[in-house]
């Protein structure tokens, strides 16, 4: 009687690359030396990529670990909490709070325009004070742990979003820092602050930086943004900013 063990390797390659990788790692890797083998395959993870859309062919030579790849690619998710206001600021630390401090408005909000992405409805504004607000996400609480950090240095994508009133000039800045388990800075993203005049066209930029080749020992990522308004005006003149994001993928490049 043929029973599964008896499958030639290509077919239980893609039987196997139906089940979640959970079970593919934590259990059918167990079962025996045959599974344990097919598991390992490269093969087997390549064609998981390919099921699940995460495969091209300009990949096949940037790619050095398929299994990784694609563990970080099925992970992959906003470490950023509540990026978008919908939650008021659940999440978020406010490290300064100056002027009539900061508040949430609605899109696209007096002398404002809407974001590119319709699925976003709220932002955060700055007042004529400094107004800073932060994250600190602990990789190992998001699911990366410390032998993946160390060791495939995956790339650590920041995104934000931010944008003027028309009638009044403001400041926006941002420090994205990379940090050891005792909170040491192993690296740091600290662009020079943008400044925006008055009358500018109010439309909605995008700031974006990929960490990578970062130092050994990267344990968490601190995120903080802001700025005010450069007219000093009561009421909430200041830079908005929404949509911000930190997502960690697979290093696809040598």
């Amino acid at each position: 009687m043929t029973t599964i063990g008896d499958l030639p390797e290509d077919v239980l390659v893609e039987l196997l690359s139906l089940l979640p990788a959970g079970d593919l790692l934590h259990r059918c890797r167990l079962v025996c030396t045959q599974w344990r083998y097919v598991v390992d395959l490269t093969t087997l993870w390549k064609r998981k990529c390919q099921r699940d859309g995460f495969y091209s062919q300009s990949l096949d030579r940037s790619v050095s670990d398929w299994k990784i790849f694609y563990m970080l690619c099925h992970s992959k998710k906003n470490l950023i909490k509540n990026p978008c206001a919908e939650e008021n600021f659940k999440h978020w630390t406010i490290d300064a709070n100056g002027g009539d401090r900061w508040r949430i408005e609605d899109l696209p909000g007096a002398h404002g325009n809407n974001t590119p992405d319709p699925a976003v409805h709220k932002y955060f504004v700055t007042s004529y004070g400094s107004c800073l607000k932060s994250q600190l996400i602990t990789l190992k609480t998001e699911g990366y742990f410390n032998q993946l950090m160390d060791e495939k240095r995956p790339e650590i994508t920041v995104k934000d979003w931010y944008a003027a009133r028309f009638d009044c000039g403001c400041r926006y800045e941002l420090t994205v820092r990379l940090l050891s388990e005792d909170y040491i800075v192993l690296e740091e993203f600290h662009p020079e602050p943008v400044v925006i005049e008055q009358w500018s066209d109010a439309r909605w930029r995008e700031i974006s930086h990929t960490f990578q080749n970062y130092p050994a020992g990267v344990r968490h990522i601190w995120f903080q943004h802001g700025g005010q308004d450069t007219q000093f005006w009561a009421g909430w003149y200041g830079i908005r900013v929404t949509n911000s994001s930190i997502t960690i993928g697979p290093r696809t490049s040598s």
